[in-house]
């Protein structure tokens, strides 16, 4: 299961249920993939074939919606 958080801009960003502790957000589009860790900052974990424009604009969007990332992670997973 991977539930979508929320989708702007052709992203959707979502949680990949059982994986890793660590709080971060997959996004995914027809153009690539990536994964920006929440915690202790939000940073860049991997990339698939975005451009460094894509990066910047998705990154924008993870920090606009860093509280409602933080509370779906929170809820969905329980901690």
């Amino acid at each position: 299961m991977s539930p979508t958080v929320f989708r702007e801009k052709g992203y959707r960003f979502f949680f990949f249920s059982r994986e890793e502790v660590r709080m971060h957000v997959h996004v995914i589009s027809g153009d690539g993939e990536a994964k920006y860790w929440l915690e202790p900052q939000i940073e860049l974990s991997k990339n698939s074939k975005y451009s460094s424009k894509q990066l910047n604009e998705i990154k924008a969007l993870v920090e606009e919606h860093e509280n409602e990332l933080i509370a779906a992670w929170q809820k969905h997973f329980g901690n």
